[in-house]
């Protein structure tokens, strides 16, 4: 019992006495079953816009985090959700990195069908300037792509990777037709210039003197690597490519 207030007493434990805790505790249920509803899709529309919220936490986590400090539980502290609201909309991290690739992806191969149409007489020189600008402002899609093969592609489903897959022979495809009535090249000879090309690009965007960890090493041991420049290395590798394939 409280002491005596105007003559009466109170018990501790009275409705009277926690009526502030018991709103507080209201607000705060009533408010996470709202963010429930919220996190929890609905409708097709709703799911998407899920999807692209998760993407874009990704996204970010992917540019300024190692690949292997990107988990499921990183991503889902970054959207402010629990793991068992992201597990509704994915299983892996792959499954979440493998669409972004594909978004990306579809970014490259649609500057590259634009800026070089079925019907054009660019030299060789004005192609390499210009697919060197298109891939250098595509560096975060060739990062995407070094880890496709020996990471990503091994760590979803089957149908999830189909898809992928017909996305870029679609893409690649188109863009070979063009290269073979551009350089006068064979289907073939086409698309293993783009493929080299994406390759030098990938291993270029994401080299390993880039890396913090490797920097520090080199110091340690007194090793100054040259500068690198990203747009001068890829127009002088695509020109040489080029040129090799048509002589």
């Amino acid at each position: 019992m409280e002491r005596k207030r105007n003559g009466r007493e109170r018990p501790k434990n009275s409705t009277f006495n926690n009526t502030p805790s018991l709103i507080a505790k209201n607000t705060v249920f009533f408010y996470y079953i709202g963010m429930q509803e919220y996190i929890r899709a609905r409708s097709d529309d709703q799911k998407e816009e899920r999807l692209n919220q998760i993407k874009d936490a990704t996204a970010d986590l992917f540019e300024n985090n190692p690949y292997n400090e990107i988990t499921l539980t990183t991503i889902a502290e970054k959207l402010g959700w629990s793991r068992a609201n992201l597990y509704k909309y994915v299983t892996t991290k792959e499954e979440i990195i493998l669409e972004i690739a594909k978004d990306k992806m579809t970014a490259y191969y649609s500057a590259l069908l634009a800026a070089f149409p079925e019907e054009n007489n660019y030299s060789s020189e004005v192609i390499a300037e210009v697919w060197a600008g298109i891939i250098n402002a595509h560096q975060t899609y060739m990062r995407y792509v070094s880890y496709l093969n020996p990471i990503i592609e091994t760590n979803v489903t089957v149908e999830r990777l189909a898809v992928f897959k017909k996305q870029y022979y679609d893409l690649a495809y188109a863009l070979c037709d063009n290269l073979t009535k551009m350089l006068n090249l064979s289907k073939d000879a086409a698309y293993k210039l783009q493929l080299d090309i994406l390759f030098f690009g990938s291993s270029s965007a994401i080299c390993c003197y880039k890396n913090p960890l490797v920097q520090a090493a080199l110091e340690k041991i007194n090793i100054q690597m040259p500068k690198l420049d990203f747009y001068k290395d890829m127009k002088e590798f695509i020109l040489m490519r080029i040129l090799w394939s048509v002589k």
